[in-house]
């Protein structure tokens, strides 16, 4: 079943790195707009993407997979398993894309066998996986200077529902830092050109953040789907929120006893 959209705010993306099944299904249920599973460069491999998406809570958010290369069998299999859609790397070319599309979809959009995994939910069957996509199918990661240079013919083809950025990839492609990656306003600049081909092209415009700070910025800049942290951050961020209540919570007791000794003494 997928996700409604308009329920899960996509701003609110977690990217997953740490491969814990029962943590992700935490986050998935917990008011993420999206989690995107890492299987390129997270801990994530073939059993812990199974476990993931298998007995996701009803009405969780999304899930993404991001697969390890731009291979027929990995997106298969992830979607197979019940992955709403996959964020596929190293698009370069409109050959790429092409295939990470045919990949994803069924006949006659696309190659994608049928046969999904034993006690999974896919979430696409024959006939449902074309036409546009509230939660994208097929993501293509823009992370070279070729991407780039692609990106406006890359989301033209059918099939591409989302052109995702990798800053970090991008702007070390590029010769730039991640921070002045962003900042880059100009028409000519990379994002602008990025989300330029998706307004262009109809489709949904998706990067990677890894901090509310970066998040805000690419929100503001016209990004819709964004990883804005990751699962280990957010464990950090929980630590401090914590942290923050606790002491809080000490200095409203402090306050308390201080009346309640007052009010005795009069």
């Amino acid at each position: 079943m997928t996700a409604d959209a308009t329920v899960h705010d996509p701003l609110l993306g977690v990217w997953a790195t740490l491969g814990e099944a029962r943590l992700t299904r935490e986050l998935a249920g917990a008011g993420a707009g999206w989690v995107g599973l890492d299987a390129q460069h997270g801990h994530f491999d073939d059993r812990s993407l199974r476990e993931a998406l298998l007995h996701r809570p009803a009405g969780s958010a999304p899930m993404l997979v991001r697969v390890g290369a731009n291979d027929p069998a990995l997106i298969g299999r992830a979607l197979d398993a019940g992955a709403d859609g996959v964020v596929v790397p190293l698009v370069d070319s409109v050959a790429d894309a092409l295939a990470a599309s045919s990949a994803s979809h069924y006949p006659p959009l696309g190659t994608r066998s049928w046969g999904p995994l034993h006690g999974s939910l896919p979430v696409h069957a024959p006939g449902g996986d074309a036409g546009p996509h509230a939660v994208p199918l097929c993501a293509v990661l823009i992370e070279t200077a070729a991407g780039l240079d692609a990106a406006g013919e890359i989301a033209a083809l059918d099939g591409v529902d989302m052109l995702f950025v990798g800053p970090f990839d991008l702007s070390l492609a590029l010769g730039l830092q991640v921070d002045e990656l962003l900042a880059a306003t100009d028409d000519d600049a990379p994002l602008p050109r990025i989300l330029r081909a998706c307004r262009d092209a109809g489709i949904t415009a998706g990067a990677y953040a890894g901090s509310p700070e970066r998040a805000a910025l690419l929100a503001a800049s016209g990004f819709h789907w964004i990883a804005s942290t990751t699962d280990a951050a957010l464990l950090a961020l929980g630590v401090s929120g914590l942290r923050e209540k606790l002491r809080r919570a000490a200095s409203d007791q402090s306050v308390q006893n201080s009346a309640s000794a007052g009010n005795a003494l009069s």
